[in-house]
């Protein structure tokens, strides 16, 4: 395991472009880990309709970044009381997915600060019921991050200030629990420490875990391609906004693996846009599916035929294909 000195940069935009540069640049023969702190900012993932998720007036008059991430999930609030964590390994399908298995480390160390954290759900890290980290991974076939953030000081306040909650999960959760269930690991710490002594903390106990690190810092030649992915990527509107589509059919279900929200524009009885929306995990991108669908005809059989030989969990997790072909085309729920 090699330790990743990001120099304490924390523009998200260049903290999410030095993850991506690493994952695909650097040795397969070694496992990276990083740790970055960003300013304020929401991290929207991979699958997710930006303008959906975020209280637009407020990040613009509060100068908020917005940027998205390569991995599935859902969008987090990210500020300077806020640590994040990246595992870049070689792609495993065991490890895909496995959320206990890259989180152990980090949940071992919180546990012998003295608090009682453990993962529940899908993929967060919970203290008394209460969520402190969330994690997502993404994989390029080869390699792949596992990451995550932990809530160590951050405004809570701002979390749902900077965020829209989807009326699904209000649903599902009810408002105020939303909000509650989030916290701060402050909170359960019997000392009172610095942001930067519980990053020394962490980092030495994951050294405890694993092999001797060592640590390594790029090359200028390395960050002047990191700053290039980062212009050319996530400084652009089209990455971090651009697949706001034109729709007439909107249908969403939320399912065991995550919610899938489709979008889908039917001209003269054709499919002329689909696009899929979600914080699911999968493996593979879901334009791949959007571009097979799009200039079939809207029915049930078209649609079924086209997706015979798909294996649709590669692309949202444990769904039948049954499930998501009755989303694309089926009854309305009540």
């Amino acid at each position: 395991m090699i330790f990743i000195e990001n120099e304490d940069n924390t523009n998200p935009r260049l903290n999410l472009a030095l993850e991506e540069y690493v994952l695909r640049n650097f040795s397969a023969e070694n496992d990276y880990l990083l740790f970055y702190i960003n300013e304020p900012s929401i991290i929207i993932g991979r699958n997710q309709n930006t303008l959906e998720e975020i209280n637009h007036q407020y990040v613009e008059e509060n100068n908020i970044h917005v940027v998205r991430r390569v991995s599935g999930g859902g969008a987090v609030y990210h500020d300077y009381g806020n640590l994040n964590f990246s595992f870049i390994t070689n792609h495993d399908v065991k490890s895909l997915n496995n959320f206990k298995k890259f989180t152990a480390p980090v949940i071992k160390v919180l546990n012998n600060l003295g608090l009682d954290a453990e993962l529940k759900g899908r993929n967060d890290i919970q203290v008394e019921e209460r969520k402190i980290s969330g994690t997502a991974q993404f994989s390029t076939g080869k390699r792949m991050v596992s990451h995550g953030t932990l809530l160590f000081d951050t405004d809570l306040g701002e979390v749902a200030n900077a965020l829209n909650v989807k009326m699904s999960k209000i649903a599902s959760k009810g408002h105020k629990s939303v909000r509650s269930r989030v916290a701060n690991i402050t909170e359960f710490l019997h000392d009172w420490m610095t942001i930067e002594q519980f990053r020394k903390l962490l980092l030495k106990g994951l050294y405890e875990e694993s092999e001797p690190f060592e640590s390594y810092y790029l090359t200028p030649e390395e960050w002047k391609a990191v700053h290039q992915l980062k212009e050319e990527k996530y400084d652009t509107w089209d990455w971090n906004y651009g697949r706001s589509p034109k729709f007439n059919i909107q249908r969403s279900k939320r399912f065991p693996v995550g919610e899938i929200d489709l979008r889908i524009f039917v001209e003269k009885g054709h499919i002329k846009e689909f696009k899929i929306f979600g914080d699911f995990f999968g493996k593979e991108p879901v334009e791949n599916l959007e571009k097979l669908l799009e200039g079939a005809r809207y029915e049930k059989e078209d649609i079924s035929e086209l997706l015979k030989d798909i294996e649709v969990k590669e692309y949202f997790g444990d769904i039948p294909k049954i499930d998501f072909i009755e989303l694309v085309y089926g009854d309305d729920e009540d």
